[in-house]
């Protein structure tokens, strides 16, 4: 009987054994669940909550006139409404208050993470070592992939890209046919002459009306000179792109005397004009304004009245009229956000609502999904920023390579002279002389 009851406890025991391991595993397997995220006791999936993203502040800068202040600020809403870990600081003014704000941030390493930047300015800032390379941002932070490569490629210097193209425009005249026809022009021939030009701004003069505001001495210098088969700087940078200064005797000896005549402002009239409100074709004293395309929807907004555009003058137009990139959004070398300020980027080219606002006013988009979209809401005044750049691509020839170093330097001296010339204190001849001096000293640093 002993051997039978032993029996018995040993089998109790391991029955005990069996039922112990068997809890064991079941405690073991709710341990688990607990632990693991996507489980619950209740088998039942958790999601785990995702880490809310690091609060970011980004600067932007840009310059501009109201209308285009008024719909960046909300583009900079639209952006931050999507992101609302990051703070955004603006600044922003007219266009030469910026660039001398700019200056000394630059001098000292602390500019804006996003910097608004023209092909003016480019090389200078680009050059310094301001600006950074955005090449390994493209499709990570900033989506290309609507974007021609010919687009992309006009922000960049060597092998590196230093700006994201925000536009293309063209050069012309932005004028009222209204006031045109008050001065007994009935309208303005595709294939208009400088002789034209200055036979129009004598009748402007008679009906008491500017024809114009002038022209902005680098811009339009460098077009005449295109025109000639020249260019205002050699492909080297180290000096000026023409031999002859007869040229320039020729252009800004016709400019000078039309100011001086009073067919167009002096320069302490133009001087009273910190704005498109302030204009004189908006004030309904002046026909035209000559200037880049992606200007004229704000202008238009701002006359609140038909305008039209204008081709430039020639002959050999052709030759001198180009495809530009109204501008560039850079990122600053110094920044310590530059993956958020590519993304802001990729936002402002690539979001058809916000492009909805912006309306092509820094230049026809460079995004074809964007343009596309646009065409449904495009105003009267777009679709004729959009016809005159689709002609101008048809009618134009290469631009020229970015401004080199220095540039800056050249064009301040050519503005001093221009501005010497239209009060009448220098010849034109003198002026050519002078000109080239200042301007190869300058440049001759880039050997």
């Amino acid at each position: 009987m002993k051997a039978p009851k032993k029996m018995l406890l040993m089998l109790m025991a391991f029955a005990l054994v069996l039922v112990s391991a068997c809890g064991s595993g079941n405690s073991n397997s709710s341990d688990k669940a607990t632990n693991t995220p996507n489980n619950s006791n209740t088998g039942t999936e958790v999601t785990e909550k995702p880490a809310e993203a690091k609060p970011v502040t980004l600067r932007i800068a840009w310059w501009g006139g109201q209308p285009r202040h008024d719909y960046t600020m909300k583009v900079i809403e639209m952006y931050k409404e999507k992101n609302p870990n990051v703070t955004i600081e603006m600044e922003y003014a007219n266009y030469d208050d910026y660039w001398k704000k700019l200056a000394p941030q630059a001098a000292a390493n602390e500019l804006p993470d996003i910097i608004q930047i023209d092909t003016q300015n480019y090389s200078q800032y680009a050059g310094r070592n301001q600006l950074a390379d955005l090449t390994p941002y493209l499709n990570n932070q900033i989506d290309v992939s609507d974007i021609a490569q010919n687009a992309i490629d006009g922000g960049k210097m060597g092998d590196k890209l230093y700006g994201i193209n925000l536009g293309v425009n063209a050069l012309g005249l932005n004028y009222d046919p209204a006031l045109l026809k008050k001065a007994g022009i009935d309208s303005i021939p595709e294939n208009w002459t400088w002789d034209d030009y200055v036979a129009m701004a004598a009748k402007a003069k008679a009906a008491g009306l500017f024809f114009d505001s002038g022209m902005r001495a680098e811009v339009f210098f460098g077009y005449y000179l295109r025109t000639h088969d020249k260019t205002l700087f050699n492909a080297e940078g180290t000096g000026l792109g023409y031999e002859d200064d007869q040229l320039f005797t020729d252009f800004f000896g016709m400019l000078s005397k039309l100011v001086i005549d009073g067919a167009v402002p002096s320069p302490d009239v133009l001087a009273q004009i910190k704005g498109a409100e302030d204009s004189h074709l908006v004030l309904n004293q002046g026909i035209g304004v000559w200037q880049w395309s992606n200007q004229y929807v704000g202008l238009q907004q701002v006359a609140n009245r038909p305008l039209a555009l204008a081709p430039m003058v020639g002959p050999n137009m052709t030759k001198g009229l180009f495809l530009k990139p109204s501008m560039f959004f850079s990122v600053s070398e110094h920044s310590k956000v530059k993956e958020e300020a590519a993304k802001f980027i990729s936002f402002f080219v690539n979001d058809i609502e916000a492009n909805k606002l912006i309306l092509g006013d820094r230049g026809v988009p460079v995004s074809s999904k964007v343009k596309e979209a646009l065409k449904e809401v495009s105003t009267e005044a777009q679709v004729q920023v959009y016809d005159y750049v689709a002609w101008a691509e048809t009618n134009s020839s290469p631009m020229d390579p970015p401004d080199p170093i220095g540039s800056a330097e050249v064009f301040k001296s050519l503005t001093s002279l221009a501005e010497q010339m239209n009060y009448n204190k220098i010849k034109p001849e003198d002026a050519a002389k002078k000109f080239r001096d200042e301007a190869t000293s300058i440049l001759k640093k880039n050997k």
